[in-house]
């Protein structure tokens, strides 16, 4: 986890944070299930992803990355691109469903890595240059976002 920039200080950074934090640990639950052959597992955890990244990606894609896109739009749309990627493998398992298809524990397996690498990226880029370029209207704005969308963990006490 990042801490040397001071980003985690503002309570919309921490909260993106800790869901990710979050994912991973529940990423850490799909390769025991992948090894033991485990589909209906691995789709259960590839639930609790999701209910994790909903709220996330919303809080991103309407709320920080437009903020961001002026400065940095090729590095956004990339971002972007890779939520789609992973949202549609993990979306096969939505609905309670366990996908049919064999190659789908794989593909899943491949776009967990693809979000660990995702989240690295944000962690390490997206959210320092967020704390250095933001203005007070737009972290405003991310926060409103947050507050539409929610979230899958509670917040700290303030």
């Amino acid at each position: 986890m990042c801490e040397y920039c001071g980003c985690q200080s503002l309570a919309s950074i921490d909260e993106l944070t800790r869901e990710h934090d979050e994912v991973v640990r529940l990423i850490s639950h799909l390769l025991p299930a992948h090894q033991e052959g485990g589909v209906a597992g691995m789709a259960e955890v590839a639930r609790e992803i999701v209910a994790v990244l909903g709220p996330h990606t919303r809080v991103e894609e309407h709320g920080l990355f437009p903020a961001l896109a002026g400065d940095f739009p090729d590095q956004i749309a990339v971002l972007e691109a890779e939520h789609r990627r992973i949202e549609s493998v993990l979306d096969e398992a939505a609905d309670g469903a366990t996908p049919s298809d064999p190659a789908w524990p794989q593909r899943l397996m491949e776009a967990m890595a693809l979000l660990r690498d995702h989240i690295l990226k944000e962690q390490d880029g997206v959210f320092p240059a967020a704390l250095a370029n933001l203005s007070t209207e737009e972290w405003e704005a991310v926060e409103a976002v947050r507050t539409e969308a929610g979230g899958a963990l509670s917040r700290p006490a303030a």
